[in-house]
């Protein structure tokens, strides 16, 4: 689980802030609220972020994105790291960018922070959080390593550190020369953060091929019932000759997909994925398609990307539900612009049902950003779930839950409080007419 992250100087957070998923003493909706017994912490299972356009809501989404993919994959040899300093003022730009997170892992609460500059990893530092404070495992500065007592020991440990690049995080090329002392940190970002954009198509498609996948008859349930006139989705047969591809890559595919292997074909002139298998020697192409029942009972397939905006986006988010809902799940999504081409109603409908299945032994989160002000109930979020980006005059934002306005009672519309500027978080629009010339 999330259990809180902080960002410094990224885009345009140039202040430090930080968002924390620790409960506050609120009583309401107590009974979804994940306990961790060791800290005596509790930990919510849901934060609603609003704000106006360019509020700093996708920036926040992006922060993680870039935190994801530095841990992951890192940087080349040669090249910059992709750092984005505010630069709205003449002193930011050349500073560098802060990520601290505080993660749950395995019933452990580890911190890790790093800041960065497009040449440089500054510092890095790892450490456990313990009832006595911070175990710290190791803590990079000036380039060099301070190791807890009983890695200091490691040798191999000390040669990864000695192989890690300036433009690289320690983390993860210890994991990179198989050290597996850091190893879970680093598989939580990889196993258990899940970022979902706007545009975002949902990834592994091919399950919904598969009619012995759990997914494929959950799916094939809840599509009907959704009003998207969808009566299922399956996989359909296609000519391998009619994919809109280059010939030299026709001609690469059929040398590398092997006998009984799969491989997903992406990225070609239309919005459409394939899956590749060869079976008995013959290359085979199927595209995931959904059947509407026509007048005569009969069904007509239809390509997914022939289907409504709406139901091209509930397709794509629907396996997460799916899969935050299911039992021992630890996943930790974070979805930008929950809202988009959905329908208000199903969007709530869809939080009711995760949060029904949500109790104090839950591990998974949900995290969404949202431009839709119905889901702004105290009868479905508790105020600590419900958060504002707000960007002043200088350009930078804030975030502040609504946890911290004493004056929000449990009652309290906060909607209205909202709309009416109380909260801060909505657009400043000038008075007049905007679109006069």
């Amino acid at each position: 689980m999330l259990v809180s992250f902080s960002v410094e100087n990224w885009m345009s957070f140039r202040d430090r802030v930080t968002f924390s998923m620790v409960a506050s003493r609120e009583r309401q909706h107590a009974e979804r609220v994940s306990m961790v017994s060791r800290y005596k912490t509790r930990i919510l299972p849901i934060a609603a972020i609003y704000g106006g356009n360019a509020s700093g809501k996708t920036n926040l989404f992006k922060a993680l994105r870039f935190a994801k993919r530095m841990v992951l994959k890192g940087t080349q040899p040669d090249s910059l790291i992709e750092a984005e300093p505010f630069r709205l003022d003449t002193d930011s730009s050349s500073k560098p960018s802060r990520f601290v997170f505080e993660l749950l892992i395995n019933e452990d609460i580890y911190k890790l922070s790093f800041s960065v500059t497009w040449k440089a990893v500054l510092e890095e530092k790892l450490a456990l959080l313990t009832s006595a404070g911070e175990k710290v495992l190791y803590d990079r500065r000036d380039g060099k390593p301070n190791f807890e007592k009983s890695l200091a020991k490691d040798e191999f440990l000390k040669f990864a550190f000695q192989g890690t690049r300036d433009n690289q995080l320690f983390l993860t090329n210890s994991v990179f020369q198989n050290a597996d002392h850091f190893r879970p940190v680093y598989n939580w970002f990889k196993n258990n953060l899940e970022l979902v954009a706007p545009d975002s198509r949902f990834e592994p498609f091919e399950q919904f091929l598969d009619k012995n996948n759990p997914l494929y008859s959950t799916m094939n349930e809840m599509l009907p019932r959704l009003d998207t006139g969808i009566a299922h989705i399956d996989g359909l047969d296609i000519p391998i000759e009619n994919i809109p591809i280059p010939d030299s890559v026709l001609t690469s595919l059929h040398e590398d997909v092997k006998e009984g292997k799969t491989v997903r074909l992406k990225n070609i002139p239309i919005n459409e994925s394939f899956v590749l298998t060869r079976k008995n020697g013959q290359l085979n192409a199927k595209a995931l398609v959904a059947y509407h029942r026509k007048s005569d009972g009969t069904e007509a397939p239809f390509e997914i990307r022939e289907e409504a905006d709406g139901t091209q986006r509930l397709i794509d988010l629907l396996p997460a539900f799916l899969d935050l809902t299911s039992p021992n799940s630890e996943r930790v999504y974070i979805i930008d612009e929950f809202d988009r081409s959905l329908h208000t109603l199903l969007t709530r409908n869809l939080l009711e049902a995760y949060l029904a299945a949500c109790s104090p032994e839950t591990r998974s989160q949900l995290l969404l950003t949202t431009h839709d002000v119905l889901l702004m109930d105290q009868q479905l979020l508790r105020r600590d779930e419900m958060w504002v980006t707000e960007r002043d005059d200088t350009g930078a934002s804030s975030l502040i839950s609504f946890a911290e306005y004493k004056d929000i009672r449990y009652d309290k519309d906060v909607r209205k409080s909202y709309l009416q500027g109380r909260l801060g978080g909505i657009p400043r629009i000038f008075v007049g007419n905007i679109l006069e010339r």
